[in-house]
């Protein structure tokens, strides 16, 4: 073989080596359990090849959680993460950038900076539980958590409880300052899925 045709190939295989990071998306991604946080509480930026269910696939990779795609009647879903299995009126769900999409994780295509949160809910006759956002607030040290439901729309989450080092503080109206602290903070609520976490 002529060196000529070994660099041409060595270019050839190197080409296809680049091209799919290329065209890889930056999205950030958070997993919910059903008792904690599985993956991601930081929401840390990922590489995504294409869609929500994508973002599970790189979460799983990242964090080395199992989880489990089946195929049905109405197209692919996510029926396990972790240890719980999908079943009677509760599962596994997602949101981008906190709505619901009406569609399958494998139908929904994301773009860079995207916010994917795969959770466990429990459904009753008005929906899933609506998601916590936690965003800091407008003074050093002070934060704000939001509800969100499934079309996305934004309430103060009052009486939502902010974590940090051990301690927990009411936010009474949804806001609240904890002084001085070190490490993350996340918020809780009952009937609603956890937080991100931030500083």
């Amino acid at each position: 073989m002529s060196n000529r045709l070994l660099v041409f190939l060595a270019v050839v295989v190197a080409a296809l080596l680049v091209v799919p990071a290329a065209f890889a998306l930056r999205v950030h991604v958070r997993v919910e359990g059903k008792t904690q946080t599985i993956y991601g509480s930081a929401e840390p930026t990922l590489s995504v090849r294409a869609n929500a269910l994508d973002a599970l696939e790189s979460a799983s990779a990242a964090g080395e959680f199992y989880y489990h795609v089946q195929t049905a009647s109405f197209g692919r879903y996510v029926d396990q993460i972790g240890r719980y299995l999908a079943g009677g009126s509760s599962g596994w769900v997602f949101k981008v950038n906190g709505a619901s999409p009406p569609v399958g994780a494998d139908a929904v295509t994301l773009k860079d900076g995207d916010r994917v949160l795969w959770y466990w809910a429990t459904f009753g006759p008005t929906g899933g539980p609506p998601t916590l956002s936690l965003r800091a607030g407008p003074k050093r040290n002070c934060y704000r958590v939001v509800s969100q439901d499934d079309a996305g729309k934004v309430k103060a989450a009052r009486g939502a409880r902010l974590h940090v080092a051990g301690r927990s503080v009411l936010a009474r109206t949804g806001s609240a300052c904890l002084g001085a602290h070190r490490g993350l903070v996340t918020a809780t609520l009952k009937g609603a899925v956890r937080s991100n976490a931030i500083r």
